[in-house]
């Protein structure tokens, strides 16, 4: 599988629904940038997080190549996914209602998901068990969905932010002991925050 900026991008979400909506930089601008242009990107994310093992993306990648028109479709449905998780964890967060749309949106990609009737020691963590086809295009879908339904059913929800980062639109869960953490990244947003407050303050001095 050739490589790819989708299987080498940060992860600063802090859960991994978070980090498949970061998937995208300056997400909700006029030049944001797209990561998932393929389904290879999108295998390529998935064996980024370890979600899929080689063996499982070796599987997916060639029912791929078999099938590239329902490897579009699996795409598109993450693309739909992702931006519903986008425009749902600020709304939740802050104490709203969740948009009955991207709800649903949610509710599909669990339906579709099997169950998870089994825990496994994996070193060094707990993964779940289930039923399902090894090769099927989408199971990379659905340790998403379920991330997104753990998070927005505890009370963990409350401590998604959006990077205010200028265009970042970055999401993270805020694990500070405070609830004080502000930027995606200190070294990234934070800090051109930083430079362009410097560069304000020496214009006018």
């Amino acid at each position: 599988m050739a490589e790819t900026h989708a299987g080498n991008l940060k992860l600063l979400g802090g859960r991994l629904c978070l980090d498949f909506v970061n998937t995208v930089d300056w997400h909700g601008s006029d030049h944001a940038v797209e990561f998932l242009h393929t389904y290879e990107d999108l295998l390529a994310w998935s064996r980024h997080l370890t979600i899929v093992t080689e063996d499982e993306v070796s599987n997916m990648l060639q029912c791929a190549r078999r099938t590239p028109d329902q490897a579009t479709h699996v795409l598109e449905r993450a693309i739909a996914l992702r931006e519903a998780l986008f425009r749902l964890f600020p709304v939740v967060a802050e104490g709203h209602a969740p948009p009955a749309d991207d709800l649903a949106i949610l509710n599909e990609a669990l339906r579709r998901a099997p169950s998870r009737p089994q825990i496994a020691w994996s070193p060094p963590h707990f993964v779940w068990m289930y039923q399902g086809d090894d090769d099927a295009l989408d199971r990379v879908l659905w340790p998403v969905a379920w991330s997104a339904a753990d998070l927005l059913a505890s009370a963990e929800r409350e401590r998604v932010k959006v990077c205010p980062g200028e265009d970042c639109g970055w999401l993270f869960l805020d694990a500070s002991r405070n609830g004080t953490r502000r930027w995606c990244a200190m070294e990234g947003c934070g800090n051109r925050a930083k430079a362009r407050r410097h560069y304000q303050r020496a214009r006018k001095g």
